[in-house]
């Protein structure tokens, strides 16, 4: 679509196409390189490099050995059925997530600029933009490329996505600007947004040379940080690994080295039974390295973070990777942005005084006033509203907003406030006026600056110094201030309205602020309760980040020395310098991506676990680098696609409900943990009692298959689904370096463990004392026996690390309760039924109420023991 050039764009013939087309050619599209995919093989592979799943392979390869040998591949078969439940559920949820994260952040490289070429305005798509097209840019237009200004007319810009800056005021004259600025005056870049006036531009860079192009690439480096659940499972790994060799070993060698000195075939020539009785005990050894590994645990842990995964999306916390649930449980540290994540990104007008205006403190001023305020506000402005939402500058959207709410239409007003002049904002001048035909009269408005437009009232001494103290008042508190002005202008003037900007009456003076969301100070309290601390890294000027701090709870003042750096300030320290610096920081302003970026390096270095929080393009790499990055649900794609988790309610309360998940998760990692080493201890030690006592496996390949695959599945299914508790946000962060089995927990591993055994091998002895052969229907109580010894310390597990009753909330876990109907139904169902397939015969009723009820002394015992916990716990605060 072509049309003449206008006024606009008179100076600038723009490419010819052909130019164009040398230009593509020589710089590339305008597109930035989509980050590189890995294949869905390559995906799925990635979860084989878990090292508990590691160890499993290798388990699974002995299993398969011993199953040539014996002929008998049920084990086999069952860990390898761990494997591959284990990697697929992990996969399908991160996959699921990443369709998920696709939609949210798609990119409208189709979008339509406008651009000179051949002598024409002309529309073409975004990708098609290329270095030297001069490109015309107004009021809602997206910046398409990276370029220099040639002509701006009151040319604002929101650069919050890039510097945290709302309101950027462009010129053609690089140093117009604020010497505190990012970027140059004279330089628009891609993905920010035109707010208010005009411009053209001469297109500098395209696709990934412009700003954002680098910070994209910047935020889809490969890092090499480790989630602290990473950490412990490979700690875990290597105990699993020592502590199953050792044993075997051990076993081996005594267990031989017995039959050596009390059996007469080593004193003979028989060497076929001697190698018989080498090959028993080998096997016996390699089937206790089978049995040491826990392979329902990568099972739990993938269950227990797709699980949160899917239950975080409700909360409005769409997390793209697994291990982000639990690493927000350990985090230490959160690093977080200002505008749109502290503040609602939304200017909003809080407070008017002056000639009689008294509003923001619960009085107003009179009707007539009122009216020639709204008047003020509705005419001198060239933004609108839609829906409550603002269009153009925040600033005069707010002023809109506001007369809105206080029941005038701004679109009547204008409509019956003909406009005969005007004079549009500009940097230079720090003021608006407009000449209009109002129902009281011809009146001039005007509004800017306060030092601006008080320079053109009458006032005396007295109401200067009154008016100067309030907006210092305000300026302290990290307010923007505008002043309005007017006076009545004779009908018959025709001059230029500049010479009427005297004897002017001062209306009011306003403040205005971008307010802070409602839960962000409760939020941070919350995260101070639980031993996390909160830092701002923010583009803002010191002033004002020094006050959003102040409101929110974090304390920064003179006292705090070194709580409070500058980008620049921090980029002049040296590694060790920085190093001492951020321990005592609490915010940092004006921070450019690098300044971001290195924080949180450096805090990664001090042993912290650190979360970013951000919704601008400048925030990508921070986040990129962090253990967990923390989009917004409103924020830029580059930002979204280096992150690993995005709010989509952009509330920095969903934080504070992500680390009580993600803490609560590590919580029931650990009670699957303990769950799941009680019945491998129990086991490995009937293996041994029973090569002790000189009689085969009381349990059946079969059986141990539903012992160790199924009913470990649904303890992770229960324990997995029990809700978050909010008493883990009033402890401090734990230890990174803390191991996950802690050795409290250790010592009551192998003391349940050590009884289960005795009760076990007790019922082991009174069976053989008739017979040195266990009859079927001793070996279905011995099995079951052992079963509901795990069923009823799934309660105990749910109860681990507190002192609170098992009972307590069981009607509310519904998982719980599933989960241990299907175990006592599933054992019920293969005693009853299992027949020659899992070695059982039925049980009696009565023989199945004195199992259920004696073996559910474990968890009496345990009640007892939390009790009186409790009341040690009661008596210490007495």
């Amino acid at each position: 679509m072509n049309k003449d050039i206008d006024n606009t764009s008179a100076d600038f013939k723009g490419l010819t196409f052909a130019e164009a087309e040398q230009s593509r050619m020589k710089h590339g599209e305008n597109r930035i390189t989509p980050v590189k995919r890995a294949s869905l093989w390559s995906l799925y592979a990635e979860k084989y490099k878990d090292p508990i799943i590691r160890i499993l392979i290798a388990a699974a390869a002995i299993s398969l050995i011993l199953a040539f040998i014996e002929g008998d591949f049920m084990e086999t078969i069952g860990i390898f059925i761990a494997i591959f439940l284990a990697t697929t559920i992990g996969f399908y949820f991160e996959t699921d997530a990443t369709r998920k994260f696709n939609v949210l952040t798609a990119l409208g490289e189709e979008s339509p600029v406008k651009v000179i070429r051949d002598g024409k305005v002309t529309t073409i798509a975004r990708k098609d933009v290329v270095v030297d097209d001069i490109v015309l840019i107004e009021t809602g237009d997206e910046v398409p490329a990276d370029g220099i200004i040639v002509k701006a007319v009151s040319l604002d810009i929101n650069e919050s996505s890039l510097t945290g800056e709302p309101i950027a005021h462009k010129s053609v004259t690089p140093g117009d600007g604020s010497k505190e600025a990012a970027y140059p005056s004279n330089m628009v870049l891609r993905g920010t947004l035109v707010i208010g006036g005009r411009g053209t531009y001469r297109v500098s860079k395209v696709g990934d040379a412009t700003e954002i192009g680098r910070l994209s690439l910047s935020s889809t480096e490969i890092t090499s940080v480790k989630t602290p659940l990473n950490i412990q499972l490979e700690k875990l790994a290597r105990l699993i690994s020592k502590f199953g060799l050792a044993l075997s070993v051990a076993a081996f060698v005594l267990f031989l080295g017995h039959d050596i000195f009390t059996d007469d075939v080593w004193r003979g020539t028989d060497y076929f039974r001697m190698a018989q009785t080498v090959m028993k005990y080998f096997m016996m050894s390699v089937t206790l390295i089978v049995m040491s590994v826990p392979e329902g645990l990568p099972m739990a842990v993938t269950l227990s973070l797709a699980l949160n995964m899917r239950r975080m999306l409700k909360n409005n916390n769409l997390v793209r990777k697994l291990h982000a649930c639990e690493t927000m449980g350990a985090v230490t540290v959160i690093c977080t942005d200002k505008t749109g994540t502290l503040t609602e990104n939304r200017m909003k007008l809080t407070e008017i005084r002056g000639n009689g205006l008294h509003i923001g403190s619960g009085t107003d001023g009179d009707k007539q006033k009122m009216d020639l305020l709204a008047r003020a506000m509705a005419v001198n402005t060239t933004a609108e509203t839609d829906d409550g939402k603002g269009i153009g500058n925040p600033t005069e959207t707010a002023l809109l907003i506001w007369t809105d709410s206080m029941g005038y239409d701004y679109k009547t007003i204008r409509k019956d406030c003909p406009i005969i002049s005007q004079m549009p904002f500009s940097t230079e001048r720090k003021y608006m006026a407009t000449l209009a035909e109002t129902p009281a009269g011809r009146m001039l408005f005007v509004k800017g600056a306060p030092e601006i437009v008080t320079g053109f009232c009458d006032m005396d001494t007295e109401e200067k110094e009154q008016v100067d103290k309030q907006l210092r008042t305000w300026q302290n508190q990290a307010m923007r201030t505008l002043a309005f002005a007017c006076r009545e202008i004779p009908k018959d003037y025709t001059g230029d309205i500049k010479d009427c900007l005297h004897g002017m009456s001062l209306h009011a003076v306003t403040a205005i602020t971008d307010p802070i969301r409602h839960d962000v100070p409760e939020a941070v309290g919350k995260c101070r309760d639980a031993g996390i601390e909160v830092k701002i890294v923010t583009g803002d000027t010191s002033a004002t980040a020094a006050e959003i701090a102040r409101l929110i709870g974090i304390n920064v003042n003179d006292n705090n020395e070194g709580s409070l750096i500058t980008g620049a300030e921090f980029a002049a320290l040296t590694d060790e310098e920085a190093y001492r610096c951020v321990e005592k920081l609490k915010v940092m302003s004006r921070a450019r991506p690098a300044d971001k970026q290195r924080l949180v390096e450096i805090l990664q270095k001090r042993g912290e676990v650190v979360a970013v929080t951000g919704d601008g393009t400048n925030d990508a790499p921070a986040l990129n680098h962090a253990h967990v990055g923390l989009s917004l649900g409103s924020g830029t794609s580059v930002a979204k696609e280096a992150s690993d988790m995005t709010l989509l309610d952009d509330s920095f309360n969903s934080i504070v409900t992500a680390v009580m998940w993600g803490r609560s998760l590590y919580k029931n990692l650990q009670r699957f943990l303990f769950f799941q080493l009680v019945v491998n201890v129990t086991a490995l030690l009937i293996v041994l009692g029973g090569s002790l006592i000189g009689t085969e496996m009381p349990l059946t390949v079969t059986q141990i298959l539903w012992v160790n695959i199924i009913m470990d599945t649904f303890a992770a299914m229960a324990l997995a689904s029990l809700p978050p508790e909010e008493a883990v946000m009033k402890e401090k962060p734990r230890s990174r370096d803390e191991f996950i089995i802690s050795r409290k927990m250790f010592g009551t591993v192998l003391t349940i463990g050590s009884l289960f055994f005795i009760v076990m091998f007790a019922i082991l002895i009174w069976c053989l004392q008739s017979d040195r052969e266990m009859q079927l229907h001793e070996l279905t109580i011995f099995f079951t026996t052992f079963v509901m010894l795990q069923f009823w310390n799934l309660f105990n597990a749910k109860t681990l690390g507190t002192c609170t009753s098992a009972l307590r909330g069981l009607r509310r876990d519904h998982g719980l309760n599933l989960v241990l109907l299907l175990i006592l139904g599933g054992q019920w169902l293969i005693v009853t039924f299992g027949g020659e397939m899992f070695r059982t015969e039925p049980l009696s009723l009565t023989e199945w109420a004195v199992i259920v009820l004696s073996t559910s002394s474990v968890l009496w015992i345990g009640e007892i023991l939390r009790w009186r916990s409790r009341r040690k716990r009661l008596g210490t605060k007495g």
